[in-house]
């Protein structure tokens, strides 16, 4: 991580409206600084010689070169921490998984033009992102101050008043952010067919998450898919928290099911993990299994220990797997893991857990 106190922005958008809101929106954090703007990866490249930026902001459908194929340039010669903030309508989803592929650290979703109201929410997101970023640990491509709303969980689900009585079905709750698209690929393809029902917080914008479902589905021996209200939490299927909304984990009798919901941000996310978590200790109590996976910030550590106490077992990524060793280290430090283990060995503990 840089020396330098600001976190230092190039921003690239072939839109002198888009680069000017970014600039502006970005620079309402005292701890980032956009040191300069291009208008495509050519200007990029000369901009990058002058003055090594921490974190690049980067459009995928540009003039001349596209945001791909510059995002491979960057990876395969000097890598740098590169967020994707592009459109995700149509063939941009495919688009920003690709990227993530690649080896960009994250996604978010162009600001909406004049649009006001989202833009608050927006620029806690972005600026918290490539805050994020920054701290993110990227590799070669291998060939081939304004104060930001922090709210607890109780914005959205009050603290449970009792003890949950004991079901017989184990309910897997993971939560992620930064790195975490890889890194739950890299989990869930790993679990057999018949492994417990899975509820899933990963921090990533709207009308991105039903193609990241999809992609996961096509790979895992999972089902994997977007989460809607009174989905059921079933063995051998992974729900995923839609982009904008939180994500709730309920039972009637014996079953799981999940409920989503519109609110505040919650730990400057929407979805929080916390949200999760907390209504798995709740609704599951210790037939829940909670993961927290690479992502900065704090989002699931009160949650992850609510679920602790109440008889959950709990599971944290540890530090040399994380692109970000943020999240599982803030769950760790507050008392709410029982185990920290590398990415590869968390699908076979969870299923010796269920078992």
């Amino acid at each position: 991580m840089n020396e330098n106190p600001k976190t230092r922005v190039l921003i690239v958008d072939d839109s002198a409206v888009v680069r000017q809101t970014l600039r502006e929106v970005l620079s309402t954090d005292p701890e980032i600084e956009v040191i300069a703007t291009a208008s495509d990866p050519f200007v990029a490249a000369e901009r990058i010689s002058e003055q090594l930026p921490d974190v690049i902001t980067l459009d995928i459908k540009m003039p001349r070169m596209d945001g791909l194929t510059f995002l491979k340039k960057v990876m395969s010669q000097h890598p740098i921490p590169v967020v994707i903030c592009s459109s995700l309508a149509g063939e941009g989803t495919q688009s920003a998984l690709k990227a993530l592929e690649l080896g960009a650290v994250d996604v978010v979703a162009k600001p909406r033009l004049g649009a006001r109201q989202f833009l608050e929410d927006a620029r806690v997101i972005l600026c918290q992102t490539v805050k994020a970023a920054a701290r993110a640990r990227v590799q070669s491509l291998r060939p081939s101050q304004t104060v930001e709303p922090k709210l607890s969980a109780d914005a959205i689900l009050a603290p449970a008043s009792g003890a949950m009585a004991e079901t017989t079905e184990k309910v897997v709750v993971i939560g992620a952010s930064t790195g975490g698209t890889e890194a739950l690929k890299s989990l869930l393809e790993g679990l057999p067919p018949d492994c417990p029902g899975i509820v899933i917080v990963q921090h990533m914008p709207e009308l991105f998450t039903r193609a990241f479902a999809n992609r996961l589905d096509g790979l895992c021996a999972i089902t994997v898919k977007e989460a809607e209200t009174n989905d059921s939490v079933i063995r051998g299927r992974a729900l995923i928290a839609p982009g904008n909304h939180h994500l709730l984990l309920k039972r009637s009798g014996a079953r799981y099911y999940v409920e989503i919901k519109d609110g505040p941000l919650v730990c400057r996310h929407r979805p929080s993990v916390n949200v999760l978590f907390r209504s798995a200790a709740r609704y599951a109590g210790r037939n829940a299994i909670g993961a927290i996976l690479t992502g900065m910030g704090d989002d699931g550590a009160h949650g992850m220990l609510e679920m602790k106490q109440a008889g959950a077992a709990t599971l944290a990524q540890d530090e040399a797997s994380c692109v970000v060793f943020g999240m599982p280290k803030e769950a760790i430090k507050l008392g709410g893991v029982d185990r920290v283990l590398p990415l590869h060995s968390m699908g076979q503990v969870i299923i010796s857990l269920a078992g």
